[in-house]
């Protein structure tokens, strides 16, 4: 029997799934789009196993983390046949390999030299790795990401790499108190996929990765496919892996 921490815990954590499968639905519907074109990650980067497996158990079946350490520990311990890791943070060069055989995806290619070393890294694996242009479209210094203006380039070359698989675009909005000041970030990255669409054929451009927290519904009724949400999902960040209900 579950103690009475964890059944808690359950709980809400069942409530705040609910709460945004139910807001993802409603976002989906005015923009007259069915909710299940949009896939949602969780994003349980510092989290621990346990809540993951109790977020999996409640029909979460794709899970973020930003540090390969922590990601590879993590599928190294839970790794059920349907459960998929997302590599959603910057990646340095340098740890390129160690995505290869515990990330299904990358969302934040930011360069051509990055993708040239995970495409070595997945040819030597003999795999294709599906993966995501990061695009810093609000231009903050503090965000990485290719400029708008060099990613038709960039991706021209990215697309010819044998054992990478292009998804889509992937972007950061900034952080902001009302989500409409970023629908214009979410719109321009709109718009540079379907730009790509014509000047990069190779690719048919599906995907776009962008909306967290504080700004997926905005990012929905503008066209994301892949919402990345971790607060409004696990709450609050706390000590030793507590959950708080979602405030918003």
């Amino acid at each position: 029997m579950l103690e009475k921490h964890s059944l808690n815990q359950q709980d809400i954590l069942a409530t705040n799934i609910a709460h945004v499968r139910s807001t993802i639905a409603a976002a989906a519907q005015r923009a007259g789009r069915q909710p299940g074109e949009i896939t949602l990650v969780a994003v349980s980067k510092t989290k621990p196993i346990e809540l993951i497996q109790m977020a999996y158990e409640l029909g979460l079946t794709t899970f973020g983390e930003n540090r390969v350490q922590e990601a590879s520990q993590k599928a190294g311990v839970f790794h059920p046949p349907d459960i998929h890791w997302h590599m959603i943070g910057h990646l340095q060069s340098n740890k390129a390999g160690k995505v290869i055989g515990t990330f299904d995806c990358v969302h934040s290619v930011d360069s051509l030299h990055l993708a040239q070393i995970l495409n070595q890294h997945a040819a030597r694996a003999g795999l294709r790795l599906p993966i995501f242009l990061q695009v810093n479209v609000s231009g903050e210094q503090s965000k990485e990401g290719m400029h708008p203006d060099e990613t038709a380039e960039i991706a021209r070359h990215i697309v010819q790499l044998p054992n990478l698989e292009v998804q889509g675009l992937m972007t950061i909005a900034p952080q902001v108190t009302d989500p409409e000041q970023v629908r214009p970030v979410f719109r321009a990255l709109r718009q540079l996929r379907d730009t790509l669409r014509q000047k990069v054929v190779e690719c048919s451009w599906p995907h776009l990765s962008m909306g967290m927290t504080d700004d997926y519904p905005v990012a929905i009724e503008e066209g994301a496919t892949i919402v990345r949400v971790g607060r409004a999902i696990f709450g609050e960040r706390a000590s030793k892996g507590e959950l708080h209900h979602e405030t918003r």
